[in-house]
């Protein structure tokens, strides 16, 4: 291609983005950061100028990241079986160790580097810094045709947010860093807990009433039954697929998150593909946009 036309759709590409910076200039972007961008190397660089170039804009993003796999490769390293029951992982005392170790001291870390290495001043947490996410404990609920009475299902050091201080991330926003998050919260008796990422990102997005919630994982968006692409949904749609069943697994509490950070008052939730190159700008400042968004209303 010619260096002159080359120079008109890079042109084209910035005036395209013109009105989505002005828009969001100023607003709090909580991104759900998992799956294959945490990764692979080229995702992950990719991930990382993404989160450089919106602070640069003059948004202020927060990042709440997970860990699953890592964590999983470093259970078996050990010879530590691993159990999920609706998409959580079941957590004993040991798996906990491993969880914290994990979160925030090795992936945290990454992540921190990696987006001070691209520009940004970045700063790694988890809940238990300034008293971030308290915790309490998760029970699921099983019901089958042949119980009398539902089943309570305890995951163990497996916990769900009961309150939040983000003062401290308040803090690092005013101080133009990026707060990065590790969800692993501390209950009253002080027992650690690990939380599932997107259900931290969702709250975290609730309190400091963000524009977006932008969760990243490894698949198109949401799927129908047919396996095609939902690219917007409003609340009522997405839990009647919940309902329905289409909705399940590791998608449940990315959807369940997302519909109640936006009746919270969160303007938009969307479900991307993190196996997409600058997905996250994608989304922002294009008009097509990529993946399921999920609102209030039609």
């Amino acid at each position: 291609m010619p260096i002159r036309d080359q120079a008109q759709n890079i042109a084209h590409v910035l005036i395209e983005a013109l009105p989505y910076i002005r828009r969001f200039r100023g607003k709090t972007m909580v991104i759900k950061y998992g799956g294959n961008a945490m990764v692979d190397p080229a995702l992950k660089r990719s991930f990382a100028r993404d989160v450089v170039l919106m602070k640069l804009v003059g948004m202020h993003p927060v990042v709440v990241h997970g860990g699953g796999p890592q964590i999983g490769n470093l259970l078996r390293r050990l010879g530590k079986a691993t159990e999920f029951v609706q998409g959580m992982r079941v957590t004993d005392s040991e798996t906990m160790d491993v969880v914290e170790m994990v979160l925030g001291g090795l992936v945290n870390k990454e992540i921190v580097n990696l987006l001070n290495r691209h520009g940004a001043g970045a700063v790694g947490l988890t809940g238990k810094d300034g008293g971030l996410i308290r915790a309490k404990k998760l029970l699921l609920q099983r019901d089958a045709p042949e119980l009398d009475a539902p089943e309570i299902i305890d995951l163990g050091h497996v916990g769900e947010v009961e309150s939040l201080d983000v003062s401290v991330i308040q803090m690092l926003i005013q101080g133009d860093f990026i707060p990065v998050i590790a969800p692993i919260g501390v209950c009253e008796d002080g027992l650690s807990y690990n939380i599932n990422a997107d259900l931290v990102a969702g709250k975290v997005a609730e309190v400091l009433g963000a524009e977006k919630l932008l969760l990243l994982t490894n698949t198109l968006g949401l799927l129908d039954e047919a396996g095609k692409l939902l690219s917007e949904l409003d609340v009522n749609e997405a839990e009647a697929l919940i309902r329905s069943g289409v909705i399940q697994g590791g998608m449940l509490p990315k959807v369940r998150c997302a519909v109640e950070a936006v009746q919270s008052g969160v303007k938009a939730a969307h479900i991307l593909d993190g196996r997409l190159a600058h997905v996250l700008l994608l989304d922002l400042f294009t008009d097509e946009g990529v993946g399921t968004l999920i609102r209030q209303r039609r």
